[in-house]
């Protein structure tokens, strides 16, 4: 008895990665796309760099009392930082057209993923340990508040459908 192969299908909005421009009725051409800035993805990538910057500058300015904690707080907002403006100038600068061959969504799927995941447990360890010092709950709150909007990045850029294909008709 054949269950068939399950197939996972992942597609980008247009205000994605896909790219700027993608459902816009004139794309610009040049060097720099005027369009994308005002994407739904660029004010979300520009959200998410500014509560990182305010996370880090936080968390920097206060006093500690477990370096650990927060040093892996530093390097994991700063981290996704400047991943996220990375990505930004990719589509700003439209890197991905020049550069075909890395999967720009893939890419920026996987960071999304992998840097949310790396930010919450951050979040997480930052908030338990700051024993109630202003600067670094403040740190941690904006940490769980950038976790928010790289979710909410994913969740409105990516579309993930499971698709199962029959391999009965093959027997």
């Amino acid at each position: 008895m054949s269950h068939g192969s399950g197939l996972v299908r992942t597609t980008c909005s247009s205000g994605g990665a896909l790219g700027p421009g993608v459902g816009a009725s004139q794309p610009s051409e040049g060097l720099l796309d005027s369009v994308y800035p005002r994407t739904q993805g660029a004010l979300l990538k520009v959200a998410q760099m500014v509560t990182l910057l305010i996370a880090f500058i936080c968390v920097r300015s206060s006093v500690w009392i477990d370096y650990g904690a927060f040093s892996y707080f530093e390097v994991v907002t700063i981290c996704d930082l400047i991943m996220i403006l990375a990505f930004y100038l990719v589509h700003l600068f439209r890197f991905y057209r020049v550069l075909t061959c890395i999967s720009w969504p893939l890419s920026e799927l996987l960071h999304y993923v992998i840097g949310t995941l790396l930010l919450l447990i951050a979040s997480i360890v930052a908030a338990s340990r700051s024993y109630s010092q202003s600067g670094l709950v403040a740190g941690a709150i904006f940490g769980f508040l950038a976790t928010f909007l790289c979710l909410a990045s994913v969740w409105l850029s990516y579309k993930i459908s499971c698709v199962t294909q029959s391999t009965d008709a093959a027997v």
